[in-house]
């Protein structure tokens, strides 16, 4: 009798596995689902260009010799190397050190404040972190290639 008094459950939606060249090309990955990639991305971005940036520092504190053949390598570039290809990894660290430190401001904050917790903040917290971190990369990035 009591089967009769409960209405039937609508058929639950099937769950195949995804084919990637028709299924991920249309799916709309959200702000923050983005944000978490890209945090991910961006810090083993900055672990891989770890040696990179070891050979920076060391060159550009050794001496005044070598802060000039520091700076020469990102106008004439260093062996097989051209000095842009030099710049462009720069600008992806400086991006990946950006996106990186916002982002992981981003989650502090949201482990601090569970009031910060929803979706609507999660959604316009992860804009902000991508507005801010590609303007901040842009403006660092002009001066790295000389427009001012």
């Amino acid at each position: 009798m009591t089967e009769l008094a409960t209405p039937p459950r609508p058929p639950r939606r099937e769950f195949r596995n995804i084919n990637a060249f028709t299924d991920l090309t249309t799916y709309r990955l959200p702000p923050a689902g983005l944000v978490s990639i890209l945090h991910r991305i961006s810090g083993a971005l900055m672990f891989l260009l770890l040696p990179f940036v070891i050979w920076m520092f060391d060159t550009s504190i050794s001496s005044d010799y070598s802060f000039a053949r520091f700076k020469g390598a990102f106008e004439s570039g260093v062996g097989f190397f051209p000095g842009w290809f030099l710049k462009l990894v720069a600008l992806a660290l400086i991006w990946a050190s950006l996106h990186h430190f916002i982002a992981g401001l981003r989650h502090l904050w949201m482990d601090v404040s569970h009031a910060a917790v929803n979706k609507d903040f999660g959604k316009s917290s992860a804009i902000a972190t991508l507005a801010i971190s590609i303007l901040l990369t842009v403006v660092l990035g002009a001066k790295l290639f000389g427009l001012y």
